[in-house]
């Protein structure tokens, strides 16, 4: 996998992060963005936008030159390291400390790091071990025994003022309490560590830890009162734990801008630290990103730089204060084809301490490949000679661009299977999809692009707040209602598929979690991203033989429109202008092509604008599985009973179905098809024929140039991958 695929912008000599970071790749100094006071940057995009695989292209290209720590947020290791003592450890807590332990083995500019004030947080919660004996707390303490002191280079002291602070606690510890069972909350065990810890320190550093945690909330500026109530707080759990967590991120921030602070660290340290949080929608990254905005709003500053990852496109919901997002002033944004980064600053006025927590983002919106990035993906990963002048490659070109829209995951892995892989010129994009793909670490094993991708896309980046319960059915319901177009007709899938079970999913509730999981909507489709709308339609097509669950799901919502088509002033919902047409739609794509024409063509006298609006919404659908003759039907190669009328309308039925599937290449000569029939059409005998020829112009431009009919969010974005 390219790690820099589409981010050549962002990690260049001169791009975002070197400004960011104060430092480039090749460790040249840069005139850094912002500061100092800096906004938290999340990079937004759904699955497969390589928001992780920016962040790990961070690290890789600057950690030799600045400090840069990456943390996985959403790796269950914190939590299984916490789990053996679950009063004295959390995953936040775990996280912290490998952060830490990994800056204290930096050694570039400056070399590493120490972090005192971490550690005195960390000793103090220390003592809600299981086992209350002194052995078992210092033994916990012991833990942390590498942080308080930076590791000595050949020549050099630390010349550090908090030298021995673990040594004299843990000492003082083993020889006041040795002998006693101790209860993990008394005093004794608090008072032991706080006076090794602060009988050990010189003045600076007992007023340097005075400072920090004399400022832990109801401290009172007294720093034994606020490591005491640091531990109380965090036996508590609850939001006590967390507001614990929180001060013990500020204080490993505070060791950092130590370590730049003062004429030493100017003169030996440069550009800035970062601490860059992937998967931080996550608990754990929510709570981190929290913390730091939380405490920048109060007025803290620092130096150090947090990148984290928000799937979704507002940054989350947590940062709008429970205020609806389009009621709070936007975010800051930046778009790397912006070229030059915004200015950003934080409000000022008397309200700033009570701004919501957006105030202080800035949202890099995560780039989609551009076209020309897309074909030069695909074009190094073909293996074979292009006998037909490269007509193949081009037909896989198109196929990627439109079933991943740009997205770069699922381009890196079309164009891996589509490597050796032959596709027929009138071929269905979503054939591709049965490519085998062999990738790294799965040895000589292939599978589906299409499973991979679902696996990586679905099964892997299940939403945070959907519910356990709902984990084994999450990909089945969402493949069903990839037939859906409005939340009336997903409701009607949903539960029917949820029958049998006690807790239910709603439209609204699946419709929130694919926003939270990041990806788009759509007005005319539930699955409002076209590339995953494929993948899961191909899916379904294949879940029992001969497509007979993809029949049965349009079969189902045929027949509830039929029913609501029969309630007088029925609704009719957001994606189509009348029930009526929402029932055509799904009878179209599950048999009943015949009685569509029909329709179609008893209807057309008359209203012939209306007409045209309502042929488009019935034939906005994807085709199912099998033979394909609507290109031969369109074009009149398929023999067809009626009147001229109804043969014409059903000749124009599958060419507009054609143009609307947008899975297959229409151009010029489908252009040519839509052109002649509506003409044909505006010089018969009925009234209002003669209004159809300014639509042949429009349709056949469009036609022509791939572009959709009928237009939505989701086809607009596949418009301008093509």
């Amino acid at each position: 996998m390219c790690e820099d695929l589409g981010f050549e912008r962002l990690l260049g000599e001169e791009g975002f992060f070197a400004r960011l970071l104060g430092r480039s790749p090749s460790g040249g100094g840069r005139e850094p963005l912002y500061g100092p006071d800096l906004p938290v940057v999340l990079l937004t995009g759904g699955p497969g936008m390589g928001k992780g695989r920016l962040l790990r292209a961070v690290r890789d290209r600057f950690a030799t030159k600045v400090p840069v720590i990456y943390v996985d947020c959403g790796s269950p290791v914190y939590a299984d390291r916490a789990a053996p003592e679950p009063g004295a450890r959390s995953a936040a807590t775990e996280a912290l400390a490998e952060a830490a332990r990994r800056l204290g083995t930096w050694q570039g500019t400056g070399g590493s790091f120490a972090f005192p004030r971490l550690f005195a947080g960390l000793a103090m919660i220390a003592t809600g071990v299981t086992a209350a004996t002194p052995d078992a707390v210092a033994a916990e303490v012991e833990r942390y025994g590498e942080l308080p002191q930076k590791q000595r280079l050949p020549g050099l002291g630390t010349g550090d003022f908090w030298r021995g602070a673990l040594r004299g606690a843990i000492r003082n510890l083993l020889t006041t309490l040795s002998g006693q069972t101790l209860d993990p909350y008394s005093a004794s065990v608090a008072d032991a560590l706080l006076d090794g810890l602060f009988a050990s320190l010189a003045p600076r550093g007992r007023t340097e830890l005075a400072r920090i945690y004399g400022a832990y909330p109801g401290a009172g500026g007294q720093p034994e009162h606020g490591l005491r109530d640091l531990a109380a707080d965090f036996q508590a759990d609850g939001e006590e734990r967390e507001l614990a967590e929180s001060f013990l991120f500020r204080a490993l921030r505070e060791d950092l801008e130590a370590a730049y602070a003062g004429a030493l660290g100017w003169l030996r340290r440069v550009g800035r630290p970062a601490v860059l949080l992937d998967r931080a929608e996550s608990p754990l990254g929510e709570q981190l990103l929290r913390a730091v905005l939380s405490d920048r709003r109060g007025g803290q500053r620092d130096r150090v730089v947090i990148v984290g990852t928000a799937r979704r496109a507002d940054g989350g919901v947590f940062l709008y204060g429970g205020l609806p997002p389009r009621e709070v002033p936007s975010p800051a944004e930046f778009r790397p084809t912006d070229g030059v980064p915004p200015s950003w600053s934080r409000r000022t006025d008397s309200a700033a301490d009570r701004a919501p927590l957006a105030d202080g983002v800035l949202l890099l919106r995560m780039p989609l490949l551009t076209g020309d990035q897309l074909r030069l993906e695909t074009e190094r990963r073909q293996r074979r000679a292009e006998p037909e002048g490269g007509t193949n490659r081009r037909r896989i070109d198109a196929a990627v661009a439109g079933l991943s829209g740009g997205r770069p995951h699922t381009v890196i892995r079309l164009a891996a299977a589509a490597a050796a892989f032959r596709m027929p010129a009138d071929a269905n994009d979503r054939d591709i999809l049965d490519a085998p793909l062999r990738f790294p670490g799965s040895g000589d094993s292939e599978r589906p692009v299409a499973d991979v991708l679902l696996q990586e896309l679905i099964l892997e980046q299940l939403p945070v707040r959907l519910p356990a319960e709902h984990h084994d059915q999450w990909l089945d319901l969402l493949t069903h209602l990839s037939v859906a177009h409005d939340t009336e007709c997903a409701d009607v899938l949903l539960r029917h598929h949820q029958s049998a079970r006690v807790h239910r999913l709603t439209a609204h509730h699946v419709g929130q979690l694919l926003t939270d999981t990041g990806w788009p909507s759509c007005e005319r489709h539930f699955i409002g991203d076209f590339g995953l709308r494929q993948l899961l339609v191909h899916r379904l097509y294949g879940l029992r033989p001969d497509g007979a669950a993809w029949y049965a799901d349009h079969h189902l919502l045929r027949d509830h429109y039929t029913g609501r088509a029969a309630e007088e002033g029925a609704a009719s919902g957001a994606a189509f202008g009348s029930v009526i047409a929402h029932r055509m739609n799904h009878h179209l794509v599950s048999g009943g092509v015949d009685d569509v024409v029909r329709h179609l063509a008893a209807t057309l006298p008359g209203r012939p604008q209306e007409w045209c609006a309502e042929l488009l919404e019935i034939a906005q659908a994807p085709h199912p599985g099998g033979a394909d003759t609507r290109r031969e039907r369109a074009q009149g190669l398929v023999a067809v009973d009626g009147p001229a009328l109804r043969r014409t309308v059903d000749q124009l039925l599958h060419a507009v179905w054609l143009c609307e599937e947008r899975t297959r290449p229409t151009g010029r000569e489908t252009a040519r098809t839509l052109a002649k029939l509506l003409d044909l059409l505006s010089i018969m005998e009925f009234d209002g024929a003669g209004q159809l020829g300014r639509t042949a112009t429009d349709w056949s431009a469009l036609a022509e140039n791939e572009q959709p009919l009928l237009r939505c969010a989701c086809t607009e974005q596949l418009g301008r991958r093509r």
